[in-house]
């Protein structure tokens, strides 16, 4: 694979590396610094989407569940409507009901309540849940922390036997919330050959090496359009985007991509310290993804 004219194309974008793998054999790799672990930001959504499907087949919760069940002893003392429709399974496809985004990098370092579940669930409802598309992380992060309070453990402990030993990854650092809850919704570290092992198991459909680690069903349902965004017309499944040409995409801030093609048998990963994500989305477009 040439990464010539990709190269051109994005070299004042910040772009530190992109591995391309087709029919299970990396066919391409650059590197513009070394591997080293970086925060993948929103990508950690599809890891956090996975650890839900898992325990989804264990038995330790069902999308269809309501918030006001899961988190009893967390709820605000007046219960909205729109609250008390929320289910499991509108934590996983921004459409809670809230109006805005919370729980986002610059508002996590200066919050003044240390209880982010509480808070959380305290924040208005505004619209009927699974109606309307607000990117926010307070979905993802409630998640996260359900798994922990089904499973016993904290969802690096959760995650580990279950997806991160089997793919070869070490055990790796998280953000955490003021009371130790992993954040679901981002601070994930990885490198880049770790981030490609997660689009690599989804195209898998779940299987890594004869072992099905995520069911099947849940990657095909993660990874079909649950709902429209607002963004484009690809649409947005349980923490992952769709994509142009019929991809989609583990999807971290400043361009941490995994990005999956069914038709080509391929995965695309990228990371990146990039400001203008349409540029070098199209560069990976134009440029590569012709190749494969």
């Amino acid at each position: 694979m040439n990464f010539d004219a990709f190269e051109k194309k994005v070299k004042d974008l910040g772009v530190l590396g992109i591995v391309v793998t087709k029919d299970g054999k990396e066919i391409g790799k650059k590197l513009w610094d070394e591997q080293c672990r970086r925060n993948v930001y929103s990508a950690s959504k599809s890891f956090t989407s996975t650890a839900v499907g898992i325990a989804v087949k264990e038995g330790l919760l069902s999308l269809d569940e309501k918030l006001v069940d899961c988190f009893d002893e967390d709820l605000p003392e007046n219960v909205s409507e729109n609250l008390a429709k929320a289910t499991v399974k509108d934590l996983l496809t921004m459409c809670l009901g809230q109006e805005k985004a919370e729980l986002m990098g610059a508002q996590r370092p200066v919050y003044e309540e240390e209880d982010w579940v509480k808070m959380s669930l305290a924040l208005p409802f505004v619209y009927e849940p699974g109606t309307k598309f607000v990117y926010n992380n307070v979905g993802p992060y409630l998640a996260g922390v359900l798994v922990e309070r089904r499973a016993g453990c904290d969802l690096v402990s959760y995650l580990y036997p279950r997806l991160f030993k089997p793919l070869g990854i070490a055990r790796p650092t998280w953000e955490l919330d003021p009371y130790g809850h992993v954040f679901g919704a981002g601070g994930l570290y990885l490198t880049m050959d770790e981030l490609h092992k997660l689009g690599l198991l989804y195209l898998q459909n779940g299987n890594w090496n004869g072992k099905q680690l995520v069911p099947e069903s849940w990657v095909k349902e993660a990874t079909s359009k649950q709902v429209e965004n607002d963004k484009d017309s690809f649409g947005y499944g349980y923490l992952f985007w769709g994509g142009r040409e019929n991809t989609f995409r583990a999807d971290g801030k400043y361009c941490q991509w995994s990005i999956i093609s069914r038709e080509k048998n391929a995965v695309i990963t990228v990371i990146a310290e990039c400001r203008r994500d349409q540029e070098l989305m199209d560069a990976v477009f134009t440029e590569v993804f012709p190749q494969v």
